[in-house]
């Protein structure tokens, strides 16, 4: 028989797939390594912007879905893409809350890559923001 522990990371696992899934059906969204354990990366793609541009959009994302509760996600970077990092730990999380996070992470990439919506510029400096579009 097999015990708590082991049941609970076969289910991280299988919610990090379950996330997958979702990431690479959603257009606006891309994963940018396969998902093999409970550990999801992805990004937000915004047409128009690459290089540290799109790295400032989908840092900005990450923050705000921090700091409004949303998930609590790290960034990385991945053959040389920078990427949001998802790591499927808390045995509470349940296929409600990815769905949220994509949901949600779609809403704030529209939101923040809109014209005219200050991005924090990576030439500016900490705390730097600049005109999006």
């Amino acid at each position: 028989m097999r015990d708590f522990g082991s049941r609970l990371i076969d289910q991280n696992i299988a919610q990090g797939h379950y996330l997958g899934a979702l990431i690479a059906a959603e257009p606006a969204l891309e994963l940018v390594a396969p998902v093999s354990i409970n550990i999801v990366c992805f990004r937000y793609r915004a047409d128009g912007l690459g290089g540290e541009r799109l790295k400032a959009l989908n840092t900005e994302i990450m923050l705000r879905l921090q700091e409004e509760g949303i998930a609590a996600i790290s960034d990385t970077t991945v053959h040389g893409q920078h990427s949001l990092r998802v790591a499927i730990n808390n045995h509470r999380t349940r296929r409600d809350d990815l769905d949220l996070l994509v949901r949600e992470t779609v809403r704030l990439g529209l939101e923040i890559s809109r014209p005219g919506v200050a991005l924090p510029s990576p030439l500016a400096g900490e705390g730097g923001r600049e005109a999006a579009g």
